[in-house]
């Protein structure tokens, strides 16, 4: 038996494939574009393991689809590919639009012909499981409750739509064709492998380089905050039990202001590295533009994958965030492989660094 990841070499993706590895001996195959976010370096633990079988290529390639399924012939899908970050969905919004829609059809499509081929059994067995993002409930007020699953879809970014559309056609591949699939909206991921364009990673790398730490606006945007290894439990559980056509919410319970996130990477940095001249890395702390239609508040109700799958999160914000910063100090070579080339630029253009 063998599962199809996509984006299996991303941040969450590849989290997932090492985690499933260690846990099983399924074999995975991982079908990721390598994008700038994809990193082959995250798992070359996996270099001489017969059970990963890596293959460079894009999601919205049908042909390689069709030969991937028919080949390897997985009993599951998990599909992790997607463009994932809402800044520079804001520039250029047409990758959005042609990997998490476009690239999410062409995957259905082959999916659902390569489904409809298999023995009654395997067809009855077979998941689609598609990872999507909270983001596509749009945002809360102070005193909302959190998202939950019955949530309307109002996405407020060129990223989130995309996701809310991608989330869209995969219902509709169930309800139309009876494709057996599972949708999983999670909250924000940290943790090993994390791009550094996101907060937690950025303020890391960029503290440990004496470089400013940039917070949008008052740095009061509340997000829910969730530790990857968890996620990747959550994803685990949902294929072995989920229903199937459900949507179930992935958080980790840790509702936190991003000025307050900034504030806990930065004490534990003064613990764990402190700086030479005993100053604080808060001392680089600075407030920037915000960007166009930053939702203010993210919160998700898990409570629905609690009660009908028994799951919840392993990790408190506290302990993951500190393996999370411990793990940044101990691969400072991981780090510095990530930052080369059009990174550097794309940090410069979106927070106007002038230090570079």
């Amino acid at each position: 038996m063998t599962i199809l990841v996509t984006g299996g070499a991303g941040f969450i993706g590849s989290n997932f494939v090492l985690d499933w590895l260690a846990l099983s001996d399924e074999p995975v195959v991982n079908l990721d574009k390598l994008t700038y976010a994809g990193n082959l370096t995250n798992l070359t633990c996996l270099d001489d393991d017969a059970r990963h079988v890596f293959v460079q290529g894009d999601l919205g390639d049908r042909a390689l689809a069709d030969r991937l399924l028919a080949k390897y012939r997985p009993r599951a899908v998990v599909n992790f590919a997607a463009e994932s970050h809402v800044d520079r969905s804001i520039h250029g919004p047409e990758d959005f639009v042609q990997t998490n829609i476009v690239g999410t059809f062409r995957l259905l499509e082959a999916v659902r012909a390569y489904w409809g081929s298999l023995p009654e059994a395997e067809k009855v067995a077979f998941r689609f499981l598609h990872i999507s993002t909270d983001e596509v409930y749009g945002t809360l007020s102070k005193d909302d409750p959190p998202f939950a699953e019955t949530n309307a879809n109002e996405p407020n970014s060129p990223y989130s739509a995309s996701k809310a559309a991608s989330d869209h056609l995969v219902r509709a591949w169930h309800h139309t064709y009876g494709l057996p699939v599972l949708t999983t909206n999670c909250s924000n991921n940290y943790g090993p492998f994390h791009f550094p364009e996101k907060l937690i990673p950025l303020m890391i790398v960029n503290a440990l380089a004496g470089k400013p730490l940039p917070v949008y606006g008052d740095g009061m945007q509340v997000r829910d905050w969730l530790y990857v290894k968890d996620h990747c439990s959550a994803i685990r559980r949902v294929l072995k039990g989920g229903r199937l056509g459900e949507t179930y919410n992935i958080g980790g319970w840790n509702e936190k202001p991003n000025i307050e996130i900034v504030h806990t990477v930065c004490a534990l940095l003064d613990e764990l590295c402190p700086k030479a001249d005993g100053r604080s890395y808060k001392t680089q702390i600075t407030h920037v533009q915000d960007r166009p239609g930053h939702d203010r508040r993210y919160a998700i109700d898990a409570r629905k994958i609690e009660r009908e799958l028994g799951w919840k999160p392993a990790e408190t914000f506290e302990t993951g965030i500190r393996k999370t910063v411990q793990w940044y100090l101990d691969h400072p070579e991981w780090v510095a492989n990530v930052q080369r080339g059009t990174y550097r630029k794309w940090v410069a253009k979106q927070y106007k660094e002038t230090n570079e």
